[in-house]
């Protein structure tokens, strides 16, 4: 059984890290959207409703596409404390500093 952390952030990667995580073929999938305010469940302005629609689909493709238990959250990585993966993904590159 593998616990899979899945990082998303702007949605012109979402394809590209859904196919990542298919090939790692984990058992279950954390799907993170971050830098979501806190209200996001209840903001009800076309950004928040696209953000609830973007979550919809990130969880039904990565269920649909791994067979992965699949839960999801928007906000920050704080919400994860004392969570444990096995293996973290993200759509972002690392900034060199």
């Amino acid at each position: 059984m593998s616990d899979l952390l899945a990082i998303f952030g702007p949605t012109d990667s979402d394809e590209k890290l859904i196919g990542e995580i298919e090939r790692l073929r984990p058992s279950r999938v954390t799907v993170l959207i971050e830098d979501v305010g806190a209200d996001w469940a209840q903001d009800e302005t076309p950004a928040g409703r696209r953000l609830r629609e973007r979550l919809a689909a990130l969880l039904s493709a990565i269920e649909r596409r791994t067979g992965a238990t699949v839960t999801g959250l928007a906000g920050s990585r704080a919400q994860l404390a004392g969570w444990r993966f096995d293996r973290e993904v993200s759509g972002q590159r690392p900034v060199p500093v």
